[in-house]
């Protein structure tokens, strides 16, 4: 009898398992020392959208943190198809996920001895703001006693697991009944929150945090969609004294793609309604997770969906 994958799958050693059944050693420098690097990418309506790019970073992580796993590219990417395909999710959030392992001489505290490994795993879309949420209004805390880990302690740009300030600031948010956070650097600049980068409007401006942050595909998607509606972007430092002056605030996520915000600590943007232009973006975006161009469809053992 064929294992149920239909609540999660993960690929470990060439297998597909079920994702309650997947684990990694007690010793593996990934628990002990948060040693690892990942990165999501979504599936949506039976296909990975802009795996290339999700792909790319990916790899690009792997070089930042020195770690090797011993597969390339093109296998990580057939690993991630077979898995999903196994699962038969047609919305899934995926994750490709490679740990530094335990020192393969007994003893040693030399990561170089560490013997990586890589594996994956796929669940139910996620979304890192529910869409009824979003609709009535969504809010966001910026963490008064919680800083980002300096860019120069660990490097934002390789995707990873130390989640310690985020964890903190979350519980400042929950604390404050907010749905997430966001966490400003030692220079008091806005960075981003547990998943998502943040963008603030202005007239026609839209700015985005250059330090401190992921530099997410969502995040790309958006300002090409930005791009695209007449808009100007700069990438650059954003004070949070900015969200004063801003008409508009959105994220973005792998978990929701382009997410309205409508309350940022007391204050309130649009009226406590998704502002037009971020609305507008939110809408473009599910549009592009349908072209052709940025899809890669997965193979179902039971083939297409209905058209």
């Amino acid at each position: 009898m064929a294992p149920d994958l239909s609540k999660g799958a993960a690929w470990m050693k060439g297998e597909i398992i079920p994702i309650g059944e997947a684990t990694i050693g007690v010793t593996d420098w990934g628990v002990t020392h948060s040693d690892i690097t990942y990165d999501v990418v979504p599936v949506v309506n039976g296909a990975f959208f802009r795996l290339d790019a999700y792909l790319t970073r990916f790899m690009a992580s792997l070089k930042l943190t020195r770690m090797d796993p011993g597969l390339s590219r093109d296998a990580i990417a057939k690993a991630l198809h077979a898995m999903v395909a196994a699962s038969g999710l047609r919305d899934a959030y995926c994750a490709m996920v490679t740990a530094r392992g335990v020192p393969l001489i007994p003893g040693s505290r030399d990561p170089r001895d560490c013997g990586n490994h890589f594996y994956a795993w796929c669940v139910p879309y996620i979304h890192v703001i529910k869409p009824e949420t979003l609709d009535q209004g969504a809010s966001v805390w910026i963490a008064e006693h919680t800083r980002r880990i300096p860019p120069d302690s660990v490097n934002p740009r390789a995707k990873n697991y130390h989640w310690g300030d985020f964890t903190q600031g979350l519980f400042e948010a929950k604390d404050a009944g907010y749905e997430t956070v966001v966490l400003l650097d030692h220079q008091g600049n806005l960075t981003e929150g547990p998943g998502f980068n943040i963008f603030l409007v202005e007239g026609n401006t839209v700015f985005t945090p250059d330090t401190g942050v992921l530099e997410g595909i969502s995040r790309r998607t958006a300002l090409e969609i930005c791009t695209e509606m007449g808009l100007e972007n700069r990438v650059e430092p954003v004070p949070a004294s900015r969200l004063d002056t801003a008409d508009e605030v959105f994220l973005t996520s792998s978990g929701g793609g382009i997410l309205p915000i409508t309350k940022v600590g007391t204050r309130i943007f649009g009226n406590g309604k998704p502002g037009p232009l971020a609305a507008r973006a939110r809408a473009t975006y599910w549009d592009w997770v349908n072209r052709p161009d940025l899809r890669s469809e997965i193979a179902y053992a039971d083939g297409p969906p209905p058209a």
